[in-house]
């Protein structure tokens, strides 16, 4: 599914320049689980928002569906990233002024499908997500752990063919946490691919591999 060889992200830093990704190649087959980790500024995030297509500023081949992202226009990297992907931000980015019912819509709305199936959809997932009663409120009336649950119902809905999660379970109590560790799972199983970052084992122990990222490079693991 995705092919990155030599993939590099950095930014001037008076007469040279600071590398936030040096030399990166790595592969995820299609229906792998995979974990990114690596302590605080090892370029976790930055890896994630350049494989989700929301960072277009780096150099190297990136290959996605065998399409070569690298050599496309930006207006065809935001098409690939709306049919294929469903992104978990660390910091929610629902959409202030629209209601949770409207957020969860959203992603259906880039979808060819009829009205009634995109209402039907975002009713199943509230009631998946035991959100009903809050389909009328915005994200300001909303606690950090609700606003969490919303935006992993939104990158769920549309049954993306590959999430990407940063820190998906950070502001969510262990319960809630667990469950949604637990969907990706169940996702995971029917066939979506899955690339977290997180700082918890207990989290990467869900999926199948884990990838270790140090000051930009991708190192070996650290010995217990």
């Amino acid at each position: 599914m995705i092919q990155l060889n030599n993939i590099e992200k950095s930014y001037p830093a008076g007469a040279s320049r600071y590398f936030v990704l040096r030399r990166i190649g790595m592969q995820v087959k299609e229906g792998e689980f995979v974990t990114i980790m690596g302590p605080s500024g090892a370029g976790k995030s930055t890896l994630l928002a350049i494989m989700g297509m929301l960072d277009g500023d780096w150099s190297g081949e990136f290959f996605f569906l065998g399409e070569p992202v690298h050599r496309m226009k930006p207006k065809d990297r935001i098409e690939l990233n709306k049919r294929y992907i469903g992104f978990v931000f660390q910091s929610y980015h629902l959409i202030d002024d629209l209601t949770v019912y409207e957020n969860l819509d959203l992603p259906l709305s880039y979808r060819n499908l009829r009205s009634s199936e995109r209402a039907s959809m975002v009713c199943d997932t509230l009631d998946r997500f035991q959100i009903v009663g809050k389909k009328d409120l915005f994200p300001s009336q909303l606690s950090g752990g609700q606003q969490q649950l919303v935006a992993v119902a939104r990158a769920v809905i549309a049954k993306p063919k590959l999430i990407l999660a940063d820190e998906p379970t950070g502001n969510l109590h262990t319960s809630q946490g667990r469950e949604i560790m637990e969907l990706f799972k169940k996702l995971n199983g029917e066939g979506t691919t899955i690339i977290q970052v997180t700082h918890s084992e207990a989290n990467a122990a869900y999926g199948d591999r884990i990838v270790y990222l140090q000051d930009g490079w991708i190192v070996e693991p650290p010995r217990k």
